[in-house]
């Protein structure tokens, strides 16, 4: 029995661990896109994973931290947005058994949001707050809901083999 949980908790960390690693090379590459008052940030389809396993929450949390690291944000933009990743990723988690289609709203609605703010008061951007909730919001439905819907439902086919957990 306690190499059964050994084996769960070494699953869970790899899992959080590639997520984490995947959400960073796609903040980077597409660094262009994933910063700035019109965002659509393809690293975001991965929120939708909690749906699937509870590992994504860390990993989904570290790589939009590391990520943004990289990405060369400033401090209040790494830990806000981090922070909102984490918000929507924990709301992904909490509505997975009510309906898939839920599983985009929590990041969608915390980043548009958080990320608006952190755009005035971190980088001092003077757009008005309600635009740069609607430029990050339409980001954030293309990149979540859009992206976000096509890998859970390529994902939910392989959901057993992807996301199994250990056995004894």
């Amino acid at each position: 029995m306690k190499e059964l949980k050994s084996n769960n908790k070494v699953l869970f960390m790899a899992q959080a661990a590639m997520i984490a690693a995947i959400y960073v090379v796609l903040t980077v590459v597409f660094a262009p896109l994933s910063f700035g008052e019109v965002q659509v940030r393809f690293a975001e389809a991965l929120t939708i994973l909690p749906f699937f396993t509870p590992a994504a929450i860390p990993g989904l949390f570290i790589g939009c931290l590391i990520g943004n690291i990289f990405g060369g944000a400033i401090l209040p933009d790494i830990i806000f947005g981090s922070l909102a990743t984490l918000a929507g990723a924990i709301v992904t988690y909490a509505l997975r058994n009510r309906s898939k289609f839920l599983a985009p709203v929590g990041p969608i609605v915390a980043n548009t949001i958080v990320v608006p703010l952190v755009l005035r008061y971190a980088y001092g951007v003077t757009l008005p707050i309600w635009m740069m909730c609607l430029s990050v919001g339409v980001g954030e439905v293309l990149s979540c809901g859009v992206l976000g819907m096509i890998v859970l439902f390529a994902l939910k086919k392989y959901k057993n083999i992807l996301f199994k957990k250990s056995a004894a």
